[in-house]
């Protein structure tokens, strides 16, 4: 190959590359903007990522005010509350709002029993009563929320048993914590 041909080669390779290099950029572009046009749909309506519940200045500096402030549930709204930007006070007249977590229980009870009369399947329902005031205003009036869970029990899975219900419990405060933030975020 001599030097001319080598240079038109070359010439050809170069517009070829910039031809697909078009064509590409231009479907970049149009994924782009279709990438766009779905957030700006998403955030239209309202979507957030989860655990990401944007709260009114009215509850930025809480107090959770609970008779047992290591239950599953407190420990998982704190969180929550964390999670949203909220900054929880340790005392509750710095506090822009209390929520007052009034009831706090999980109740097993047995479904079915074996011919031997050995439980075979439990369920636990996890029930939390709150409110919510802002000095005299109150911003949320008593409210009862429940989950309810089912699980098998095997008493030779003893162990296991032990731990599942454990996974279920701290699973169904984790929902109830999330549960009373859409509430609040809704002030």
């Amino acid at each position: 190959m001599n030097i001319d041909s080598w240079a038109r080669f070359s010439k050809a390779s170069l517009a070829a590359g910039r031809e697909e290099g078009a064509v590409a950029g231009g479907a970049h572009a149009r994924f782009g903007g279709v990438v766009l046009a779905a957030v700006a749909l998403l955030s239209a309506c309202g979507f957030h990522l989860q655990g990401h519940v944007p709260l009114p200045d009215s509850i930025k500096t809480p107090f959770v005010q609970a008779p047992d402030r290591q239950s599953e549930f407190v420990q998982s709204l704190q969180r929550a509350l964390l999670t949203s930007g909220a900054h929880p006070v340790k005392q509750k007249d710095k506090a822009s709002a209390v929520v007052a977590i009034i009831k706090d229980e999980v109740v097993r009870r047995t479904l079915s029993v074996s011919a031997a009369n050995q439980p075979n399947e439990y369920e636990l329902t996890y029930t939390v009563r709150f409110s919510v005031t802002a000095g005299d205003k109150e911003l949320l009036p008593p409210q009862d929320i429940s989950n309810v869970r089912s699980f098998s029990f095997n008493e030779q899975l003893l162990l296991a048993k032990g731990h599942e219900e454990t996974i279920l419990r701290q699973d169904m405060a984790h929902d109830l914590a999330d549960m009373v933030m859409r509430r609040l975020s809704s002030l």
